[in-house]
């Protein structure tokens, strides 16, 4: 007996609503199943904070980003990033700069004299004081003349004794010459008065001579000054025993008007001073402290030395130096700088306006409209503070020469002229 299959209804989505008998009220529809309301609000909540904070920071990243580089463009003065930047700049002239030759030198006395004793006795006096200067011929010491003035006295005597024996012997010689005409005496009579006449004239030029040689020791016990100079340290004291043999001497004088500066240049350096030297030019010479940042004094080159030291490959020069402010002492080391020719009508630069890489030498030129233009340049001769332009500019042009470490091509600046005030 076959039971009746139960009857399966079919699942809820697939359930098929069967109209409503009539006059019946409709079913509702099923609702749907409920969920966690909770938990999706907190959901929602959370990625709406997540992305207001991930705004807000970039908001404000971008805000500080765009502030500096506002700040950078306009400046520390606050100007905006089209605003000049301020700059001081100079002009170019027109003008003359010299070609110079520099070599470390001395300064050397033309004349140095040690005074020593030509005669020995005791140094009495001296006339000096140290450092002096002193004129050629004023009394510098006094050595003691008593012994050579006796001396002289007795030369004098021994001088008249033998010019009277000799004018004794010229008055027999006449006689005898008269006697011997009237044959009263033999003729080798006449010869011997004759030559005994010959001998008291040699004696008489001998005591002369010793005259004048003890006149010339008083001499030499007053001691002139034999130059011009500078006194320096006294070596010997008054009362001292002095002689002609002492190799010390007594005091050194040096000449120190004029003066000279002995300097050295390069061999290299040669050919165009010979050639103005050989053309009779007077090339000046200046001298300078070590630091080249004193001038000295001036003068003018007087000769050169006849031979190139073939060690260092140089040759020595003289130049003269009146000396008149004393400024230039002996044995000072100086930098002499020769001038060996001077550029007439260049153009003429600051130095401190010029710039350098490892490619060119450049300026910033200021254009009339205010903005300025790289301009390579080249250079000529430098001296001091100035530099020749050979090429790239004018006189007159406008350089930028200080504040170019901010500047680039095409910025527009705001110039002050150097020494404006």
């Amino acid at each position: 007996m076959s039971h009746p299959l139960p009857e399966i209804a079919p699942p809820e989505h697939e359930q098929v609503l069967l109209a409503p008998p009539p006059g019946s009220t409709p079913p509702r529809p099923p609702s749907p199943p409920k969920t966690k309301p909770r938990r999706k609000t907190w959901l929602y909540l959370a990625i709406l904070v997540i992305a207001a904070v991930a705004a807000f920071l970039w908001y404000r990243s971008d805000h500080q980003q765009t502030t500096a580089q506002a700040k950078s463009k306009s400046g520390k003065g606050g100007r905006g990033p089209t605003g000049p930047t301020p700059v001081v700049a100079v002009k170019t002239t027109t003008g003359d700069i010299g070609v110079y030759v520099t070599g470390l030198g001395a300064i050397t006395p033309i004349f140095t004299v040690t005074v020593k004793s030509r005669v020995d006795g005791q140094l009495l006096t001296v006339h000096f004081k140290e450092g002096d200067y002193v004129h050629q011929g004023d009394p510098l010491i006094e050595i003691d003349p008593r012994p050579y003035e006796a001396v002289v006295v007795q030369t004098e005597g021994q001088l008249i004794r033998d010019q009277a024996l000799l004018a004794n012997a010229r008055v027999d010689l006449a006689r005898y010459q008269t006697l011997l005409a009237q044959d009263a005496i033999p003729e080798q009579q006449l010869a011997t008065q004759r030559a005994l006449v010959t001998q008291y004239e040699g004696t008489v030029k001998n005591d002369q001579g010793l005259l004048d040689a003890a006149k010339l020791n008083v001499t030499y016990s007053h001691i002139p000054a034999p130059i011009s100079g500078i006194v320096g340290l006294r070596l010997v004291d008054p009362g001292n025993i002095v002689h002609s043999t002492d190799t010390t001497g007594m005091v050194v004088i040096t000449q120190i008007q004029p003066i000279s500066v002995i300097f050295t240049v390069g061999e290299d350096q040669l050919p165009p001073i010979l050639q103005k030297i050989h053309a009779g030019q007077k090339l000046p010479v200046d001298a300078w402290d070590r630091e080249l940042k004193n001038k000295l004094a001036s003068g003018t080159l007087d000769t050169i030395d006849n031979e190139i030291d073939q060690t260092t490959g140089t040759l020595k020069l003289r130049a003269l130096f009146g000396n008149e402010n004393r400024a230039l002492f002996p044995n000072q080391f100086v930098n002499a700088r020769l001038l060996q020719q001077e550029k007439r009508g260049v153009i003429l630069l600051n130095s401190a306006a010029i710039q350098r890489n490892t490619n060119q030498t450049y300026v910033y030129l200021v254009k009339p409209d205010s903005t300025v233009t790289v301009r390579t340049i080249t250079l000529g001769t430098t001296e001091g503070d100035e530099s020749e332009i050979t090429s790239g500019l004018t006189a007159g042009d406008v350089i930028v020469m200080t504040g170019v470490d901010k500047l680039q091509e095409g910025s527009k600046v705001s110039v002050t002229m150097n020494g404006a005030k």
